[in-house]
């Protein structure tokens, strides 16, 4: 199931039933776990692991060195979950020593053609980047963010859970879950209402975090005083408690 044309480093750990399309190279120190079926003309660089039942299609481009001056050979690495869908032309790099030396992906994610994922990346789990997406090195995208086509990602941003971006956006601040953003100058522009339905979430706890938007958002408080109402009203709406927390711990201003 390998074809004869791949190339393969004699170091690399592959599971039995993986399949391995033409001219593939696959580099020194790579690990791919079993059901994962990698098209033509793939590079995987290592120190890469890859785990199971992964789709990575013709010309994507895993686990190269990163894009970043200060990188001078360390030894960093690129970590990908389960049940990924990886299209045509992505790129994806490992990290640098000057953050956590690794980038992350986690599990049933769509990186979709042209999308690029910097050093330092960490994205968790049913995040879907629209073609040619781009993040820059060290953002963070929690589960189920949408990027849409063309979305750019400042370095060190932050994207919460839910959250949405419209095609074209430019990101370069955080934004909270659930926040819907987009427009020239991109700013929020809602809650993301048809991305929450859609994953099953309750009438009751969308109203509440339409209520929470309101304080951050549409109300003339300031950001502390925003977070104090949303910290009262997720007393009584648990749903909240992912945006308290983001409010709390993010690590660039927010998006306003």
């Amino acid at each position: 199931m390998i074809d004869p044309t791949a190339v393969i480093a004699e170091d690399c750990a592959l599971a039995k039933d993986i399949k391995i399309g033409p001219y593939t190279v696959i580099g020194s120190n790579v690990e791919i776990g079993p059901g994962t079926i990698i098209g033509p003309h793939v590079v995987i660089q290592g120190p890469t692991r890859i785990g199971a039942c992964n789709r990575i299609f013709q010309f994507a481009s895993v686990g190269e060195d990163p894009q970043d001056k200060k990188y001078q050979g360390e030894r960093t690495v690129l970590e990908i979950g389960d049940y990924n869908t990886i299209r045509e032309y992505c790129t994806i790099h490992r990290g640098t020593v000057q953050d956590r030396g690794k980038t992350s992906i986690g599990n049933r994610n769509l990186l979709m053609a042209y999308t690029h994922v910097a050093h330092d990346c960490v994205i968790g789990n049913y995040v879907v980047m629209a073609n040619a997406a781009s993040l820059a090195g060290h953002v963070h995208l929690d589960d189920h963010v949408t990027l849409g086509g063309f979305t750019l990602v400042h370095q060190f941003c932050r994207i919460g859970c839910h959250a949405f971006s419209a095609m074209g956006s430019h990101i370069n601040k955080d934004i909270p879950p659930f926040v819907m953003v987009g427009g020239q100058p991109t700013r929020p522009r809602g809650i993301n209402q048809i991305g929450l339905e859609r994953s099953g979430m309750d009438p009751d706890s969308i109203r509440a975090i339409r209520r929470a938007y309101k304080y951050l958002y549409k109300s003339e408080l300031r950001l502390e005083e925003a977070q104090e109402r949303i910290a009262n009203l997720a007393k009584e709406a648990d749903v909240l408690q992912p945006m308290l927390d983001f409010l709390r711990h993010r690590s660039r201003s927010l998006l306003r």
